[in-house]
């Protein structure tokens, strides 16, 4: 069992009706005077849509910003492979939609594991992020008259998705970067490309600075802020194989975790349903192909174990299986939503066809999503305009036209909802130390509905964080800047040397990458889609091997203090172990299925989802209390003032 503190946890959520609380807060915070503004640093590190847009944000404001980007420019942050869209609550097509509509389906999507005023401010602002991006000459698509056209999502009835075709990260981060450079321009922002954070400075309490080593150099180096903000993702690389970049990472907020900055709910991991499938042990990643594709593609399998089995052998071809032979599982098993329910949902239902036998692929590993129906109801050209971008890279990677055969999706591990604990404000528990984005934990509860990253890491860089970190830095007016010269930051750079020289002198025979695949398996194995007790405690054993493993059997080539990315790489599979335990251990303690954390001992009879709100409506807050120490568990209660906490049914 885990160790359970006593300390009430402060959220910081104001007073009064919901629909209120957010406009009443930004009319009672403290605010800092323009004069006042210039004389205050704040480090934003990461330069995705929620670190982009705020460090863009907080320059307009006349804030000294310093952004860190481990990238060699901004624009080739995560962010960017963003396909399918962004949510928003404008009603355009006049089909019920409303900022609360917006609030509870995300509420609902998330299994009723996120806090009510958080995700109420999310749908609040929702409509501001696009009048934002439109200023930024973000195309969206249009309908015919000119407005914006909008398309459904998984988890909605109603059509809220504003896209750029299968491009629509892209060019909200190009909005934002743009955004960005003016400020960068006018002298309020300096980034500094090809950068990565290797530790936080505490000094009396308060987030002061980081330490980060230029990737190009591998010079370690401090940099001194009245105010630190993580903007660097999620952690869903820790399962090697991910629809995620390759050097996207959790070490910064692993390394804020280890200074005191709590973690919360690591064990919820979104399974997106249409990815490609692993086509070897080669993959070093794996594609995702858009949620987007789920409004016009209908996904099935056969309904005859024979014909499954043909498929797999290729003595079959899925255009040669009459359509009274196809199981529409999601249609049939869904009915209100069909196609279009939650990820999570998704997901669980094509591992349950795959593991009754009914898969395809060579490997039974994989579903057919079919646009035959789409194609013969609108036309080709209508879906080449709609998806075309989409099927050409569908084409490149699996050799196969989509337009004439159904492609093949399998789930993967796409993006985290755990993260670094954060208030109503975005402070985690370290006063001056704030998180944004997948960063953070705050939006979405137990799975995150498709379109609502992008809109969450823009409303927290321009809508949020802006107001909040006014709050904190008001006091902070008096506070000279810091020297870098203090105890503290040479202290944390010594660790941070420590620790490399430590890797560097390991000199076994295994490769970064190779460990990490071990790592990434036993996480799949028995921290992917499905867990159990079993399961999860052999995860924790193994994960100790690996770690062994690691210390004992890894080679770093080449030197430190020069360009090298076998180290960086191993710097994060570091902290990838780690993560991993944490993932493992809080899997463990929560007795329950809810949104992407499925224990196999909790479901209904129909296999679906079966929470424990006696017991675990809350946020898990898990503290760091040492290497050889169980973290301490501090509990959020989630208390449900304005919706009733219910079953999730996606079914009528």
């Amino acid at each position: 069992m885990a160790k359970i503190s006593s300390v009430k946890v402060d959220s910081k959520i104001p007073e009064g009706p919901l629909a209120e609380k957010w406009t009443n807060y930004k009319a009672h915070q403290k605010l800092v005077n323009p004069a006042n503004k210039r004389k205050l640093d704040i480090i934003v590190v990461g330069t995705g849509l929620a670190g982009a847009s705020g460090a863009a944000s907080l320059g307009a404001m006349g804030f000294n910003v310093l952004n860190f980007c481990i990238q060699d420019s901004p624009r080739r942050a995560h962010s960017i492979a963003a396909q399918g869209g962004i949510n928003a609550a404008k009603n355009y097509q006049n089909d019920g939609d409303s900022v609360y509509r917006l609030f509870y389906d995300t509420i609902k999507g998330g299994d009723y594991r996120a806090r009510e005023a958080n995700v109420h401010r999310l749908a609040e602002v929702s409509g501001a992020i696009i009048d934002q991006c439109v200023a930024q000459c973000v195309p969206f698509a249009r309908e015919y008259g000119g407005l914006l056209a909008n398309r459904s999502f998984g988890g909605a009835q109603v059509s809220r998705t504003f896209y750029a075709r299968g491009q629509t990260g892209q060019q909200l981060l190009l909005g934002a970067y743009s955004a960005l450079n003016y400020q960068v321009n006018q002298g309020t922002v300096k980034v500094y490309t090809r950068y990565e954070m290797l530790d936080v400075v505490i000094i009396d309490g308060r987030a002061r600075g980081i330490i980060a080593r230029n990737l190009v150099t591998g010079k370690v180096e401090r940099f001194a802020a009245h105010a630190v903000v993580i903007a660097t993702g999620g952690y869903g690389n820790a399962y090697f194989l991910s629809t995620n970049a390759m050097g996207s990472n959790g070490s910064a907020a692993l390394q804020c975790y280890r200074k005191g900055a709590w973690f919360a709910n690591p064990c919820y991991a979104q399974i997106h349903p249409t990815c490609v499938p692993v086509h070897g042990d080669k993959q070093s990643k794996l594609t995702l192909m858009s949620e987007s594709l789920r409004n016009d593609g209908r996904i099935w399998v056969p309904k005859k174990l024979e014909d499954a089995k043909a498929l797999q052998a290729g003595k079959k071809h899925p255009n040669d299986i009459p359509d009274e032979d196809r199981d529409f599982y999601l249609e049939r098993r869904y009915p209100a939503f069909g196609n279009l329910v939650p990820r999570d949902v998704a997901s669980r239902a094509a591992k349950e066809r795959c593991d009754a036998g009914y898969g395809v692929n060579n490997t039974g590993l994989a579903v057919f999503l079919d646009f035959k129906y789409a194609i013969q109801r609108l036309g080709e050209d209508v879906v080449r305009q709609r998806y075309g971008n989409l099927f050409d890279m569908y084409e490149e990677i699996a050799d196969t036209n989509p337009y004439k055969e159904p492609m093949m999706i399998f789930p993967a591990i796409h993006y985290t909802m755990g993260g670094i604990w954060v208030d109503y404000e975005l402070q985690t528990s370290i006063p001056g130390l704030f998180a944004i984005g997948e960063a953070n934990f705050s939006d979405h509860g137990a799975n995150r509905l498709g379109a609502s990253a992008l809109m969450q890491g823009l409303a927290d860089g321009y809508f949020v964080l802006p107001y909040t970190i006014q709050n904190y830095l008001a006091d902070q007016i008096q506070v000279p800047r810091f020297s870098t010269d203090a105890p503290e930051f040479v202290a944390a750079e010594k660790a941070v040397n420590d620790k490399i020289a430590k890797l560097m002198a390991i000199k076994g025979t295994r490769s970064v990458d190779s460990i990490h695949k071990e790592l990434g398996l036993v996480m799949w194995d028995n921290v992917g889609m499905a867990r159990t007790k079993e399961s999860l405690e052999k995860a924790l054993k193994e994960i100790d091997r690996v770690e062994k493993l690691f210390w004992s059997e890894l080679r770093i080539p080449g030197e430190a203090d020069t360009l090298n990315v076998e180290l960086e790489k191993a710097l994060r599979l570091l902290d990838f172990i780690e993560i991993g335990r944490l993932m493992a251990y809080d899997a463990l303690n929560r007795e329950e299925s809810c949104g992407g954390h499925f224990r196999e001992e909790h479901q209904t009879e129909e296999g679906e989802a079966k929470r424990n709100d006696e017991q675990f409506m809350y946020v898990g807050c898990w503290e760091y209390k040492g290497d050889d120490q169980k973290p301490e568990l501090h509990k959020e209660e989630l208390n449900y003032e304005f919706v009733k906490v219910q079953q999730r049914n996606y079914k009528q």
